[in-house]
């Protein structure tokens, strides 16, 4: 904090405390918010209101002062003849762009239709030592944005807004899963192993108990557990944790919404994904109509449903079903110069290798909302198979924009062909495939004791607010996401 600037700001705060003013004082009481008070009608006196300076407009008798917080702003007229000589030259000699006040007036509109609080009085309420950014969109430095999101929250008005529709989206969420006669519920971050998802971990030590563990990837293990217990429907919002690659799709620390009903298969989970996803729309846009890379899409429409296979052969023209060995698979998109840029290929099971084919040529072609069913078995490692075709598993995707953004199952509820296929992922795990799935013990010792039949679904909140805001890179979703250290 050595620059000029901020010199200049510290010897303005000794000034105001050596004038006996309190320069971080306690309290200020407000009547109305900044966004509620330019709401309110001309003549409406008495309104107290506090924020952050903002742009200051100085004329000779009289300046105009915007305050803001994350949900809007007002304007302030401070008027030499109306709040009096010494606290006009006071704000004057004292006061910057980044302070707080407290201010107390009367509503009016100007000549350019603007509500503005005539000023009575104000109160120093805090100095910014630092000078704010003049103009935050001329700053190329996307890391910096990032690493200081609190002034990428108080100069872009797009950060404000995405991250306030993250807010009012999270709470539509649970409020409709309430609704429903979810229970919302919460299980442990730290595990002993780290299964409910097809990812790699990241690892901790917990001294006292002398023992490795893994930050979770995935809630369902436990969740599934609590259906064992008894619990019939139940939802988390849950922080979890894979150590993946940077992509403008991924987070090493994300939230995810899991859910599980006792009774219900995968198609009763399908009606309540499109009837969450209307409702959260609804709420927090007050529309089901969204605009997406130019293409005006309105979610209350019919969805497609397609499968696995018809998808990727459409798109390759390789049918995944002529190749049930990985390696004949591999050749075959090498027939066809498909390069799926991976750096261990061959490491790859037949699901994971499929998986990738899938995302690199088929994905982003899905803009509409889309369910994608009848996933192969070896991708799926916890999901119910299809009765008419053990090969597939009874799950779905729906895929909007490119992205998935929600997956579901009819879960597999069968503890024998359960560590059947935990050991396959295990063995795929010793042959250098990090991705798979570890076995948990501890998980089918559970489902031993009996589990009913159940359907499942999961989401990431950045990855549907990615989405639903058109955005180009998740970590515009996420308030503070992870940096490298300075």
């Amino acid at each position: 904090m050595s620059n000029e600037q901020t010199t200049q700001r510290i010897e303005k705060l000794e000034r105001l405390r050596n004038q006996g003013i309190q320069v971080y004082p306690e309290k200020f009481s407000i009547n109305y918010e900044l966004h509620e008070a330019s709401m309110l009608n001309d003549g409406t006196f008495g309104v107290r209101v506090a924020g952050r300076i903002t742009s200051i407009r100085n004329f000779s008798k009289l300046s105009f002062i915007t305050l803001s917080n994350i949900q809007g702003t007002l304007q302030l007229l401070l008027k030499k003849e109306e709040i009096g000589e010494e606290s006009f030259n006071q704000f004057h000699h004292f006061l910057d762009i980044g302070d707080f006040i407290g201010a107390e007036g009367r509503m009016y509109t100007t000549k350019t239709n603007e509500k503005t609080l005539r000023l009575e009085s104000y109160v120093f309420l805090g100095k910014a030592l630092r000078t704010l950014p003049e103009k935050w969109h001329g700053i190329n430095n996307v890391e910096l944005r990032y690493r200081q999101r609190y002034l990428d929250l108080i100069m872009t008005k797009d950060t404000q807004n995405r991250l306030l529709v993250r807010t009012k989206m999270v709470r539509a969420i649970r409020r409709f899963f309430e609704d429903q006669d979810f229970l919302e519920v919460e299980t442990p971050v730290l595990q002993h192993t780290s299964s409910g998802a097809i990812a790699k971990p990241f690892s901790t030590y917990h001294n006292s108990l002398n023992t490795e563990l893994n930050l979770r990837i995935a809630p369902e293990t436990y969740l599934k557990r609590l259906i064992v217990g008894g619990f019939t429907k139940v939802f988390e919002i849950a922080k979890c944790f894979r150590n993946e690659g940077i992509s403008p799709q991924h987070l090493q620390e994300f939230t995810m919404v899991e859910g599980y009903a006792a009774y219900w298969n995968y198609e009763d989970t399908m009606e309540l994904m499109r009837e969450m996803i209307l409702y959260v729309l609804e709420q927090t846009f007050n529309t089901t109509i969204i605009t997406m890379q130019g293409q005006t899409i309105d979610f209350s429409l019919e969805w497609e449903i397609v499968s696995f296979r018809d998808l990727i052969l459409k798109d390759t023209g390789i049918d995944i079903d002529l190749f049930p060995d990985v390696k004949d698979l591999y050749q075959e998109t090498k027939r066809k110069n498909i390069n799926l840029e991976y750096s261990d290929i061959s490491s790859l099971g037949r699901g994971n290798f499929i998986d990738l084919l899938y995302k690199k040529m088929c994905r982003p072609q899905l803009v509409k909302p889309t369910f994608l069913v009848k996933h192969p078995i070896d991708l799926s490692p916890l999901a119910r198979a299809n009765d008419d075709n053990p090969t597939l598993t009874d799950r779905f995707q729906l895929v909007v924009n490119g992205a998935e953004i929600i997956n579901a199952y009819s879960e597999l509820v069968d503890p024998i062909e359960q560590r059947r296929r935990l050991e396959a992922q295990a063995l795929l795990k010793n042959n250098g495939d990090l991705e798979a799935m570890e076995m948990d013990e501890d998980y089918l010792i559970a489902m031993e004791y009996g589990m009913p039949p159940v359907s499942g679904w999961g989401f990431g909140i950045e990855r549907l607010l990615m989405v639903l805001t058109d955005c180009d890179t998740i970590k515009d979703c996420v308030l503070f996401p992870l940096t490298k250290k300075l």
